[in-house]
């Protein structure tokens, strides 16, 4: 089962609403993140709380619902904690702020997700990826060199590819209005499946609906 959750992107003010920074957006979409109180840890913004506890969190945004006698949605082999992380090291350098928590808290790389844009997919499409290629991603370049294989989890969202120019400038460029507009309906659609994603043993099963899934029309 997922115990951590890598969001990436680059740290500082000038980055906040990039593309590139798709993924650190998306977890400030979600209607938990209110509850989470980072800290400074594993060359990150680093959080870890109580399987349950963040289940219970789950239900009350309404993101899953508890049992018939009212108990919560709990897979008897899950883990005792789940770990969160905003790696702080850049995108280029992400797998180091990974590893590190990865060896200090024994976590198995298949037991990893990491959520980050995909200039391969369009805008208003998502993936869920088991292993294979990089697709070019340096923060994911990073992850496999540090962790010593590509066999982690993916929740990828599309931003598109430039017309033209350079690929770098246009992954540091800033989202559109209208982009944000559909980043939000792509991001409440996406968090149930991110919740259902924490809470399944088997998470092969959603890559049939989610292997790539567009959840908009065509954005221009």
């Amino acid at each position: 089962m997922i115990q951590l959750v890598a969001f990436l992107g680059n740290y500082g003010h000038e980055y906040a609403h990039t593309r590139h920074n798709v993924a650190w957006l998306f977890e400030e979409s979600l209607p938990v993140s209110s509850r989470i109180s980072w800290s400074s840890k594993y060359k990150s913004d680093f959080f870890s709380v109580d399987y349950d506890v963040y289940v219970s969190w789950l239900c009350d945004a309404g993101l899953l619902k508890h049992h018939a006698d009212g108990s919560l949605p709990v897979p008897a082999e899950c883990p005792k904690k789940l770990y969160f992380m905003k790696p702080l090291t850049y995108m280029n350098l992400s797998g180091d702020a990974i590893g590190e928590a990865a060896r200090f808290f024994k976590i198995p790389s298949s037991d990893i997700l990491i959520v980050h844009d995909e200039i391969e997919l369009p805008l208003g499409t998502v993936s869920l990826k088991w292993s294979g290629g990089l697709g070019g991603h340096n923060g994911l370049r990073s992850a496999k060199a540090v962790l010593g294989t590509a066999d982690f989890w993916r929740l990828r969202f599309g931003v598109g590819k430039p017309a033209n120019g350079a690929v770098a400038d246009y992954v540091l460029g800033s989202f559109t209005a209208d982009e944000s507009i559909s980043l939000a309906q792509v991001f409440c659609q996406t968090a149930v499946l991110y919740a259902k994603l924490l809470t399944s043993a088997n998470p092969q099963k959603f890559v049939a609906e989610w292997g790539k899934k567009k959840l908009l029309a065509d954005v221009k």
